[in-house]
């Protein structure tokens, strides 16, 4: 594959999940997940505590300071894409670095025995 196929391929797959972020990101189950269910059937749900990033900005899958709630959920799954693909780049820049350093692959830096 070369190199403006891949680029198209990531620019493609990012269209897509970006708007499979905010579009249908909404359309969420509402109830509760796995562990919370857990503590509403065994009966300890409401000793649940506030942690300490109940007022961070993307707290509860929505944006703070947003009113409407379905717009809310899709802008916090489209910043959460982006973030985790900002993440991903940068690892990604980093191994290629590394590897660059390195030099090529499976080269030890010793001279083959005759």
């Amino acid at each position: 594959m070369d190199r403006k196929t891949l680029t198209l391929f990531v620019v493609g797959g990012l269209i897509v999940v970006l708007g499979l972020a905010f579009f249908v990101s909404p359309y969420a189950s509402s109830s509760p997940d796995g562990m919370e269910r857990v503590a509403i059937d065994k009966g300890f749900a409401d000793t649940a505590e506030e942690h300490a990033l109940a007022d961070a900005p993307l707290a509860d899958y929505g944006v703070k300071g947003v009113e409407d709630e379905s717009l809310a959920t899709g802008l916090a799954g489209v910043i959460g894409v982006a973030i985790t693909f900002g993440a991903g780049m940068i690892l990604f820049g980093l191994l290629r670095t590394i590897r660059a350093r390195r030099g090529p692959a499976g080269a030890t830096g010793t001279a083959a025995a005759p």
